[in-house]
């Protein structure tokens, strides 16, 4: 991530209306999944500093993963429930997880199968992996520059990753539709002048507010429509049988 976007990232995580209405959208996800998990073990894979960790705790145990260490310096009461380091072989938790979270965090990877395989072995019997990622290549601008982004994907694409893991797909829904017109018609203006990447901005507090209420109005009503610009899957793990 570039590092002054690195910088303004915690208010706008906190306050810009993406981020608010993205979080609502997981946690009503999180909550069906864990709904008959007893004490669930969750483990949010590129946590940062931990920002989403308060909005989890209520549903059970949470851990992360970060390898950008400056980040992980900032996570306050947070610190010793993070590792340092990448979701590979050097990572071996205690326990198997109930919930993995890789958040907008695939497309930052070239070796995105190799993550979600690792995923999925630390994942118990019947557990869920929760990712988002940006979608469709024909909406790359700038903004997926700035991000260090190495691609975005389609629902097939993000299934194909899941299967080839061997988890079970329980499902795959775009997010954020009233947002690829904007995406193109910033895609068109790039492509005839190019200019710099911008970091977002808060909008004022009466646009916030009206963004966030129109994109969760929007997802409650046209969430099954097959696009938008972030797409959501949830991979299932296989039940242990017993055997007789």
């Amino acid at each position: 991530m570039d590092p002054q976007y690195a910088a303004a990232y915690p208010a706008l995580y906190r306050h810009h209306w993406w981020w608010r209405v993205r979080e609502r959208i997981l946690i009503d996800e999180i909550r069906r999944i864990l709904s008959r998990v007893p004490n669930p073990r969750i483990l949010d894979v590129g946590c940062g500093s931990g920002l989403f960790f308060d909005a989890l705790q209520p549903f059970g145990h949470v851990e992360g993963i970060e390898a950008d260490r400056p980040a992980v310096e900032h996570s306050g009461r947070w610190r010793d429930r993070i590792f340092v380091g990448e979701l590979d072989r050097t990572y071996v938790p205690r326990e198997p997880f109930d919930l993995i979270l890789m958040l907008d965090v695939l497309e930052h990877v070239p070796a995105a199968a190799g993550l979600v395989a690792r995923g999925a072995e630390i994942l118990k019997p019947g557990g869920r992996l929760l990712i988002t990622v940006p979608a469709f290549n024909w909406l790359w601008t700038a903004h997926d520059e700035l991000n260090h982004h190495v691609r975005r994907y389609t629902a097939g694409e993000l299934r194909a990753l899941i299967r080839g893991a061997g988890l079970t797909v329980a499902e795959t829904r775009y997010l954020f539709q009233s947002l690829v017109l904007p995406k193109l018609l910033v895609r068109a203006r790039e492509a005839v002048s190019r200019l710099p990447p911008r970091i977002a901005e808060i909008p004022s507090p009466a646009v916030n507010r009206a963004l966030q209420l129109w994109c969760r109005g929007e997802h409650s009503v046209f969430g099954w429509l097959p696009f938008g610009s972030s797409v959501m899957a949830v991979a299932a793990a296989a039940e242990r049988h017993e055997q007789a």
